[in-house]
């Protein structure tokens, strides 16, 4: 789906990314690299193919775009470079014209070098590209720039009939910020709590849909 926002075209994908056609860049959030591997170092049996899943996501969406730069808005890597992180230095190698930056996540604790060895262009608070701002968690303080941010993976429920119910990830558009899905299929979902005028786009295994 092509939305307008703030006077630029957005494409929102089903793959739960933002490409900005403009910019020839390609958003997205919460990539949590090494979260399996993580849990199951802590005895917590989580599925291997949770990590490959995303990273194959990952390549079809650069393979659809073709975007000269992946910006992920925090929370790339889980806690560690491990066995499932390594595999993005793999996946990496395919890709060594792909710009890549990070605005830092609550999550993205490692050494400096271990970015800089993955050719990841890091900034600690926010990366602005007007008309937009990039940063992890939404700002306490607005201004001019409108925010892009990720953090709290947000949702929603829909209601059919019969009480059946299904939770969906969404991309939201408020006033002052953007929200978009985790880009892991290994997170939970928040509600975000609406305000008039607001927008969310649903993610179907299909099709982004607006509700």
């Amino acid at each position: 789906m092509t939305i307008n926002c703030k006077g630029e075209e957005l494409i929102l994908s089903k793959h739960r990314a933002i490409y900005w056609a403009a910019k020839k860049m390609l958003i997205i959030s919460d990539l949590h690299l090494g979260k399996g591997a993580h849990f199951r170092k802590a005895g917590i049996q989580i599925p291997v193919h949770v990590n490959t899943t995303d990273l194959n996501k990952l390549t079809t969406l650069v393979l659809e775009f073709n975007p000269d730069i992946l910006l992920i808005t925090g929370d790339m890597f889980h806690h560690q470079m491990n066995s499932e992180a390594e595999l993005f230095r793999e996946w990496r190698v395919q890709y060594p014209d792909l710009k890549i930056i990070l605005i830092k996540g609550n999550h993205d604790t490692l050494k400096a070098k271990d970015y800089a060895d993955l050719a990841i262009e890091t900034y600690h608070k926010e990366f602005l590209c007007g008309p937009f701002r990039f940063i992890h968690d939404q700002p306490a303080v607005t201004d001019h720039y409108y925010n892009i941010t990720g953090h709290i993976h947000p949702g929603v429920t829909i209601y059919g009939k019969a009480r059946q119910l299904i939770r969906l990830p969404c991309f939201y558009f408020g006033k002052t910020c953007a929200i978009l899905p985790a880009f892991s299929v290994f997170t939970g979902l928040s509600k975000i709590k609406a305000e008039e005028g607001d927008l969310f786009f649903v993610v179907t295994p299909e099709k982004v849909i607006q509700v």
